[in-house]
């Protein structure tokens, strides 16, 4: 719980979140995980992680939302939607998540699906009412880095939506990567929970972040086919 609380602080993130079906406030490691986070500055974000098919992720979300009520955020209706019946590469189904996605929208959620780097979900979860699409860089706990690269750029280019991209980041190059190339946010969590130093990486990861989005803003350096000299040309010292 102290390397969990400082990871969090040393971040700076402002959404921590937080796996409804796999919460159990007897089991060993999970007693105290309520209490040990400050819910009144961190805003939670309850997710479906463990649901196969959509109908299951409906009744999770929805168990998320009363979780939320508890921490005392009464009007929190976030939820990051997961259906992944593949247990072995942890792929989301798209099918189920688009189902999943539109009935939760009609029941008021604020539904942040979780998906492969497909820039047409993509478009299709806007549609229905998502409030932002989060694709997966590579599988999740994988430390792959950006592996979808090309397709998280279409994402990022046609979304109406924020783009906030989940899953595979390894190193805090990869999450400026992600942020320089316009995504809005990354969720990382193997990287640092998994760290030699997880409140030290939560430090650099949250430092990358905002270095990409500054570089992002800046607007980088035309790339050219051949070298441009840096200093003028003109009135050289011969």
């Amino acid at each position: 719980m102290p390397v969990m609380q400082q990871s969090i602080e040393c971040s700076g993130c402002d959404m921590v979140t937080v796996a409804v079906r796999r919460v159990q406030t007897v089991a060993a490691g999970h007693a105290g995980l309520m209490e040990a986070i400050d819910w009144q500055r961190i805003w939670m974000l309850p997710n479906t992680a463990g649901c196969t098919n959509a109908e299951e992720a409906v009744r999770v979300a929805r168990l998320g939302r009363e979780l939320a009520k508890l921490a005392g955020q009464e009007e929190n209706t976030f939820v990051k939607l997961e259906v992944i019946p593949d247990s072995r590469h942890l792929l989301p189904d798209p099918i189920g998540t688009l189902e999943a996605a539109e009935q939760l929208v009609k029941e008021g959620f604020i539904v942040l699906p979780y998906i492969n780097a497909d820039p047409l979900l993509a478009k299709h979860l806007e549609d229905v009412g998502c409030a932002t699409v989060m694709p997966l860089g590579s599988p999740i706990g994988s430390g792959q880095g950006l592996n979808n690269a090309a397709n998280i750029a279409l994402i990022i280019e046609n979304a109406g939506v924020p783009v906030v991209v989940d899953a595979g980041i390894g190193v805090p190059s990869e999450a400026a990567q992600a942020m320089e190339m316009g995504a809005d946010a990354v969720l990382v969590n193997s990287a640092i929970a998994l760290a030699g130093e997880p409140a030290a990486m939560a430090q650099a990861m949250g430092q990358a972040v905002t270095a990409g989005r500054t570089a992002y803003r800046s607007g980088r350096l035309p790339k050219r086919g051949e070298a441009s000299a840096s200093s003028p040309t003109q009135g050289v010292v011969k």
